[in-house]
């Protein structure tokens, strides 16, 4: 059996890195209040996994070894693998409503696997043997793998060999028989902190004389040359305060960093696309794709718990019979389910690539996340609007718990009988949480830019519509030349 238990994955990752928050390295980053629940949130997935009642859904049997695995280290072998891990991660959002920072290299493996096939039938190369040995490794180990493919882009206006300072893009800077010498840095990397590896992509399609930009390879977390800024989140620090009810969200979190890569070595054995431009937005896009997919699943899953949130506070505040509050609900199920349908579609309608795995349909892909970058924002709103002014005015847990203010508080945030003021308390600051505060960026900030942000869905829904077969269906009914 090669799934790790939750206590074995946190043991894993025990191990120092070189991180920095608040201007200030980071020594055992595994015991720190502000990490721990981005840490909480990756342990469901491996307690997920363990159950009985969650194996069809958490796991599957690999076409590499014929063991069984954990779905997020397994590459796509049916419309029903499609489907299940939009499930999946609907699951995991529903247990943790957060980014649980697992789906990145996933979908980045899926990419790759189809990518190396056809490099290799093209130009001879052998990185997709090579990629298979590695990830298998990772199916062995059940080791999370992050994916990182965006650069920081320096002046966008420039390609990225006219850039003032090559580093804005990470590129290759020397090459000997055992390797290649990386520079540069990936931004937005989520999850990277509490993974054991990540596979480096290149951040955009490449042209002629930008070889040295078009690299994918693999490396750990901690190797040597890597430096990790840990990415700062609105109302992070209440996370270190005593008490835990001002949090919001106080079990679960995602997590964001700025990784920089000064000269790091990539061995061969680890290098997966070295300077074939050709097939550096093929990457690009197939990882998009995946990616754009499983939000129809993960933010959905949180978009469930929210849903809940409204609802639940709805009765503690008396409205929950009021017609206009019932029918708020109605919407946020309708804009939530939409998003789970697109997901759905998008996987039941996926094929088979040169290689052998599966991948979902593009178009239907690209509309799932154009969705996401608008429904979880009303979602949020409808939640803010049925919660309250209090999400935003609320005195402090040090304020509800003394014993001069705290009798007065409860007093006055008493709506019955049947309803804890602690527990309002508690629901009003999850609503916060996730409409403002630390949750906000993993619910809504990354529902607008994760995958790429709006445009880059509406150019791909535009190339994949296929506007000639359109016009051809209009001009066969009227009978037009």
């Amino acid at each position: 059996m090669t799934l790790k238990t939750p206590d074995e994955y946190y043991e894993s990752i025990q191990r120092e890195l070189n991180l920095y928050m608040f201007g200030e390295k980071i020594k055992q980053f595994w015991m720190h209040p502000i990490i721990l629940p981005s840490i909480n949130a990756v342990k469901k997935i491996y307690e997920l996994a363990q159950k009985e009642e969650y194996k069809d859904i958490m796991t599957t049997v690999s076409h590499l070894t014929g063991e069984i695995i954990n779905r997020f280290t397994h590459i796509h072998q049916s419309t029903d693998d499609l489907i299940k891990k939009v499930q999946m991660q609907r699951l995991l959002g529903q247990h943790t409503a957060c980014c649980f920072q697992r789906c990145v290299g996933f979908d980045t493996a899926n990419a790759l696997y189809s990518v190396t096939f056809e490099m290799d039938k093209k130009y001879g190369t052998n990185y997709h043997e090579r990629f298979k040995e590695y990830w298998i490794e990772v199916q062995n180990q059940d080791l999370m793998v992050d994916g990182a493919m965006t650069d920081p882009k320096g002046d966008r206006s420039k390609r990225p060999s006219q850039q003032h300072d090559p580093d804005v893009f990470v590129h290759v800077t020397e090459q000997n028989d055992d390797g290649i010498i990386i520079r540069g840095a990936k931004i937005h990397q989520t999850g990277f902190v509490n993974s054991h590896r990540a596979i480096i992509m290149p951040t955009l399609a490449l042209r002629e004389g930008e070889a040295q930009y078009a690299v994918c390879f693999g490396v750990d977390t901690n190797a040597k040359g890597i430096t990790i800024i840990y990415g700062r989140q609105s109302c992070d620090t209440r996370k270190l305060e005593e008490g835990k009810l001002d949090v919001g969200n106080y079990k679960y979190g995602g997590q964001e960093a700025f990784v920089i890569f000064d000269d790091v070595f990539i061995p061969n054995k680890n290098i997966f696309m070295n300077g074939e431009i050709k097939f550096s937005g093929e990457l690009v896009n197939r990882f998009a794709g995946f990616h754009r997919q499983s939000y129809g699943g993960c933010k959905v899953g949180v978009g469930d718990v929210i849903i809940g949130a409204a609802a639940l506070i709805a009765q503690y505040n008396g409205t929950d019979t009021a017609s206009h509050v019932r029918d708020k609900i109605v919407e946020m199920i309708h804009l939530n389910e939409t998003l789970y349908s697109s997901g759905i579609a998008c996987s039941a309608l996926g094929y088979p690539r040169d290689a052998g795995n599966y991948e979902m349909d593009m178009l239907l892909a690209n509309v799932c996340k154009q969705n996401v970058t608008r429904f979880p924002y009303e979602i949020g709103r409808i939640a803010e609007d049925i919660a309250g002014g209090l999400i935003c005015t609320l005195p402090s847990e040090a304020d509800f718990t003394s014993e001069e203010v705290g009798p007065l508080l409860k007093k006055y945030l008493t709506t019955s009988n049947d309803v804890c003021p602690e527990d309002r308390y508690k629901l009003l600051r999850f609503i916060e949480c996730m409409s403002m505060g630390v949750a906000a960026p993993s619910y809504k900030t990354e529902s607008m830019h994760g995958a790429g942000s709006p445009q880059a869905q509406r150019i791909m829904i535009s190339r994949q519509a296929d506007m000639d077969k359109k016009i051809k269906f209009i001009k066969e009914i009227l009978d037009l030349e």
